[in-house]
């Protein structure tokens, strides 16, 4: 009886420290900040023309920085937002060669790049509204896009259904973290515990913007269900694209990739 008693109690200890553990470190589990040398970010600028970084200031007193690719004459402006462990001026040369007429801000999460501060989906969600206002009044474009990947699409998703865009492309989305966590931890209490829900299917019916919604097929992290619950509850016109044998990581080298997204991006607004 005192055995059985003993293993009850490691059993239970087990059972209420994983959840606990889980939680208080669900931040380190979610976001993975890659930060950026002074180094790295002086030679940026020299090695592409055009491209200079931005800083603004966060409602909390965080200097947020992001990087705009400038492109000549009423080209649509893309706001960027990438995914977890993910430094976004890897695109620079992605968005000068493959879409050159379209201009970019590619946004740091904070922590990332060279922004302060640690991320949370409440940071990241109100940043993505402050940028906008900033591009809308100091850029002046002619119309403003979101491109969202994994994580980054519930950036988008949320700020698509808060200022008017013209567009909005999705890569690897999910439909919410919740449902993404339930999938890769199916004993723990996710929905109880989750702080940073990114919930995206919900505000989705109400977004009128189209939609260009990329899914890897062979995707290991972000399998193409969740997806396609965000894309059946999309409001707007929609748009699916599935790369054959592309995982999660490697859909920016399918052939079908670019074209589709400069193609997309470079139409009239709706």
């Amino acid at each position: 009886m005192e055995t059985l008693l003993a293993i009850g109690k490691v059993l239970l200890a087990v059972a209420l420290g994983v959840p606990l553990a889980v939680y208080f470190l669900q931040e380190r589990l979610i976001f993975f900040p890659q930060p950026l040398s002074e180094a790295e970010r002086a030679g940026i600028e020299r090695h592409f023309p055009g491209v200079h970084e931005i800083t603004i200031l966060s409602e909390d007193k965080k200097q947020l920085r992001a990087w705009h690719v400038a492109a000549a004459g009423s080209a649509p402006l893309v706001v960027y937002f990438g995914g977890n462990a993910e430094n976004v001026a890897w695109m620079i040369p992605e968005a000068q060669k493959h879409a050159p007429g379209i201009a970019w801000l590619l946004v740091d999460y904070r922590g990332y790049g060279g922004s302060e501060g640690a991320p949370s989906e409440a940071a990241i969600t109100a940043d993505a509204l402050q940028w906008y206002d900033y591009a809308a009044a100091e850029l002046k474009p002619a119309r403003i896009a979101v491109f969202g990947r994994s994580l980054g699409s519930g950036a988008a998703v949320f700020l698509a259904s808060q200022r008017k865009v013209s567009q909005v492309v999705l890569v690897t989305p999910f439909d919410s973290l919740t449902a993404v966590a339930k999938r890769h931890y199916p004993f723990l209490p996710v929905r109880l515990m989750l702080k940073h829900r990114f919930d995206s299917v919900s505000r989705a019916p109400a977004i009128t913007a189209p939609l260009l919604c990329f899914v890897a097929q062979r995707d290991e992290v972000i399998p193409p269900a969740h997806a396609r619950k965000l894309y059946d509850a999309w409001g707007g016109r929609k748009d699916w694209v599935e790369l054959e044998e592309a995982g999660h990581n490697t859909t920016d080298s399918h052939p079908l990739f670019w074209q589709n997204v400069a193609s997309f991006l470079m139409q009239p607004a709706p």
